[in-house]
């Protein structure tokens, strides 16, 4: 298979639009008409990741970090980015990268995480906002369920766990068609009357084409009469952190040692306790601490994620116990993601997660 095909399984699964404004995921080097020889996974890209890819005969690399955040004017090796893209150039090696769109998609890094907590309930702590659209159509009565399949096709319809979701009202529309026009029904020149239905549904704002575009090829008029709408309703699949509860509580001394084994943390950097039971979890990969308030305003118990500012300690904690485990350390499992997803569409490619440790942190 083609590299591309590739590229295409995980942006389907964590689609680009997801991502934060300030970011840089997807295409980092390279072209993706080449046939795959393998695929290395890692978090972050750095020489070494590279040269392991090459010793391997791999020519694609997906991680989770962005390797390039800014614009070059020149590529000469004065750094380690540089270096890296001179070397993936050279040795013809694709570099693909799932950041802030996977954090913020569906069964993405934070589920992971609440996955191997054991964490039941899960749900999205801060959904993302004016990201959704309503769609409203009109379309002769006969051709509505037509229309409506294609609609539903291209994306449109999602609440929650269901699909094909959608309003229908019938009534009359008119028109008079007009000279050079081609009319589905009516006579040009004459006012005409017809039973349409309006079809009203929703849909993620960053499908807008693909369903403009769906909805002309089934809509059975020339001039398609649609509008869409901005929402303000939260996107609750989609967003920042999640929250979710243990099977059973546990004490607060219990719980943070049995994360620091899970993820094989060097040093747990906590709060004071306040002798709270932990049973309402809320977390974020990487740098989540913005979600802070979120968090206590979800009634968690504890707040884990990879880096919280010296003074967010103080300000929290009374209200919540705040957890720091390291960057890498809260997003190393982002790699079980990415198998997961190419696996799961060409499980004859070869497939491996990096020996390399990324994490550019030591403690003694």
């Amino acid at each position: 298979m083609k590299i591309k095909e590739i590229v295409t399984a995980l942006e389907m699964f964590a689609p680009l639009p997801l991502q934060d404004g300030f970011d840089n995921a997807g295409l980092q080097v390279g072209l993706t008409d080449a046939e795959a020889t393998g695929a290395l996974l890692c978090l972050d890209v750095t020489e070494a990741v590279v040269d392991e890819a090459i010793e391997r005969g791999y020519n694609l690399i997906v991680s989770h970090h962005p390797l390039i955040f800014k614009g070059y004017k020149s590529l000469t090796g004065r750094d380690y980015v540089e270096r890296c893209i001179m070397k993936a150039i050279k040795h013809d090696i694709v570099i693909f990268s799932m950041h802030t769109n996977l954090d913020n998609a569906p069964q993405g890094v934070n589920y992971k995480i609440a996955e191997k907590i054991g964490l039941k309930n899960v749900r999205i702590l801060e959904p993302k906002e004016a990201a959704l659209l309503k769609l409203v159509t009109f379309v002769p009565a006969e051709r509505a369920d037509e229309v409506r399949k294609a609609l539903f096709e291209a994306g449109c319809g999602c609440i929650g766990n269901y699909d094909s979701c959608s309003y229908n009202v019938e009534g009359k529309g008119t028109f008079r068609a007009g000279e050079g026009t081609h009319p589905y029904c009516g006579t040009q020149g004459v006012v005409h009357e017809e039973c349409e239905t309006r079809i009203e549904t929703i849909l993620p704002a960053y499908l807008r084409r693909q369903v403009t575009a769906a909805l002309i090829q089934a809509h059975p008029y020339e001039e398609p009469a649609y509008d869409f709408y901005p929402l303000q309703n939260e996107w609750n699949q989609v967003g920042a952190g999640v929250v979710g509860e243990l099977p059973e509580a546990e004490e607060e001394r219990v719980f943070l040692g049995r994360i620091k084994d899970l993820f094989e943390v060097g040093c747990v950097k906590h709060s004071r306790f306040q002798d709270r039971k932990i049973r309402t979890v809320a977390l974020c990969g990487g740098s989540g601490a913005f979600l802070l308030p979120r968090a206590v305003a979800s009634r968690a118990d504890v707040f884990l994620t990879g880096e919280v500012k010296y003074h967010e300690y103080f300000n929290y904690e009374k209200d919540i116990l705040v957890a720091e485990i390291g960057h890498y350390e809260s997003e190393q499992y982002t790699k079980e993601i990415f198998y997961s997803i190419i696996k799961d569409v060409f499980p004859g490619l070869k497939v491996e997660m990096t020996s390399v440790n990324t994490n550019p942190i030591n403690y003694l």
